[in-house]
């Protein structure tokens, strides 16, 4: 069994884009610029926030954060989406989701100008990934292809079965890795909460990607010898023998599943690095095309 060492690739991939941003900077160009947009004081998306402007630091991008009270009208909001899509030293930023309940999430990124939305939810970039045209990818998906492709992992002709439907996840990966594309070209099945014969669905898969949402729900039953699995999840889970109180574990339960797994990431330390590091792939794709 092999562990998917996302934290590590994720390195590597700030290296490359280190180097990248050197030879920009050697050349006498701008370097990329990426802004981030919190709306009040939910403590991950926080951290998370704050980790991406680690992270344009560590590669030598430029970075604004623009932190907002909870009480941020919808307006006052949308008005800084306006702003930042009409900066011409912004290339490209984000609005850390979610949002107080007061403001309309579709609304905000639907303001957002598409040649700027480097997290790749505009509707206009979803289109455009699903025909298979060059765009922004959301994060989580394009970090998942990129491991795929970095270790090597054979996805023509075979079985993949994407646990979970999101907007965000589940649907663009469906879509990409039936795309004619290095990471992918596979036969594709999506099962879902609904899904009546889940577990024997599960078992023909070559490859799982596991992005339902419930803490280890794919257990060694439900996979068979030699699979891939790829586990998007992260959730807190009560743990007592832990000085924090808690653990976090995946949508895989992975000490079972390991033991039957050729490839499998770990949590933490598997895909989250990668949407982090892919979002600043995203942010030097978008100097590019503003150069």
């Amino acid at each position: 069994m092999t562990i998917l060492d996302g934290k590590q690739t994720s390195i590597d991939i700030k290296n490359e884009i280190a180097a990248e941003v050197e030879k920009m900077k050697a050349n006498g160009e701008k370097v990329p610029h990426l802004a981030a947009v919190l709306v009040g004081t939910d403590g991950a998306s926080m951290t998370y926030v704050n980790s991406k402007v680690k992270d344009c630091e560590m590669v030598g991008f430029k970075s604004t954060l623009i932190d907002l009270p909870e009480e941020t009208s919808e307006e006052k909001l949308l008005q800084i989406v306006h702003d930042l899509n009409t900066d011409d030293d912004v290339d490209g930023f984000i609005v850390q989701l979610p949002l107080p309940k007061h403001i309309d999430e579709q609304k905000v990124l639907m303001a957002i100008n598409p040649d700027k939305d480097v997290d790749g939810f505009h509707p206009t970039n979803v289109g455009k990934m699903t025909l298979g045209l060059p765009t922004f990818i959301s994060a989580t998906p394009y970090g998942i292809l990129e491991l795929l492709e970095r270790y090597e992992i054979e996805t023509s002709g075979k079985h993949v079965v994407v646990m979970g439907r999101s907007h965000i996840v589940g649907r663009p990966m469906s879509i990409l890795l039936s795309q004619k594309r290095k990471a992918g070209n596979a036969t594709v099945t999506v099962v879902h909460s609904r899904t009546a014969n889940l577990k024997e669905i599960t078992k023909q898969a070559d490859i799982i990607v596991a992005a339902i949402g419930i803490s280890e729900f794919l257990t060694a039953d439900m996979v068979k010898d030699g699979v891939v699995v790829i586990d998007v999840g992260i959730t807190r889970v009560p743990d007592d023998t832990k000085t924090r109180g808690y653990r976090l574990a995946g949508d895989v339960d992975y000490d079972s599943v390991s033991k039957k797994a050729s490839f499998i990431t770990p949590v933490p330390g598997g895909v989250g690095p990668m949407t982090r590091a892919m979002l600043l792939k995203n942010t030097l794709l978008a100097r590019e095309r503003h150069s």
